[in-house]
């Protein structure tokens, strides 16, 4: 078992390392910001430390567990592909500069199994999620830079996409929004992560008690 799950988390960080490797050097740099506009880049990148994480628990270079932070990234990823793919079958020129997908290996990697192998590994390997403090600390932490990035930043130093009612908000969507409207999607949003922390934080404690890990000799 040692063997494969040396094996799994080798694959999932050489994956995302890959990915992120591709998205610096084929990244849109058309926009200031370049390729960080965008959440799911953020969380590729939360995902990419985060396997390197597990990689040094797993070969003895780390004694930090990283709970909060990998719970964090876990939750990110799944609001990512809930809010890509609920937005796309709606509108896809709402996530989308055209309505067309990426490449069809990129699309599943960035929003559906990238995500899933690290949640994976937070619940039956590193069987995270036992302390959600600071797990909540570090979603309200990322979810509010990204939006202080967005409206401060990405926003006023684009030029589009142009909406009906701002414009330069990485996604065109947002741009059809006033700012209360933008802000109550922000929180519904901030509400959805500590749903989904809860979800994830029941399903590990039940993996726990139905599989617990033996103890050491």
């Amino acid at each position: 078992m040692a063997r494969f799950i040396h094996f799994y988390r080798w694959a999932v960080f050489l994956l995302a390392g890959g990915y992120v490797l591709r998205t610096l050097v084929f990244g849109g740099y058309d926009g200031f910001g370049g390729p960080a506009r965008y959440l799911t880049i953020w969380a590729l990148f939360a995902s990419f430390f985060a396997a390197s994480r597990m990689m040094a628990i797993q070969e003895g270079r780390s004694d930090k567990r990283w709970d909060g932070f990998v719970c964090m990234t876990s939750v990110i990823n799944a609001m990512v592909v809930f809010l890509f793919w609920r937005l796309y079958f709606g509108d896809p020129t709402s996530v989308t500069s055209d309505g067309q997908l990426m490449a069809w290996h990129l699309e599943l990697y960035l929003h559906l199994f990238g995500p899933l192998l690290q949640l994976i590994d937070t619940i039956f390997i590193h069987r995270s999620y036992r302390r959600l403090a600071p797990a909540f600390a570090w979603l309200v932490g990322v979810i509010g830079s990204y939006v202080l990035w967005a409206e401060f930043v990405v926003g006023p130093l684009n030029p589009s996409p142009v909406g009906t009612v701002t414009s330069g908000l990485p996604y065109r969507f947002l741009n059809d929004l006033e700012l209360p409207q933008r802000m109550v999607f922000y929180g519904s949003n901030i509400a959805i992560a500590i749903v989904l922390l809860l979800l994830f934080a029941a399903i590990a404690w039940g993996v726990r008690r139905a599989f617990p890990v033996p103890a050491a000799p």
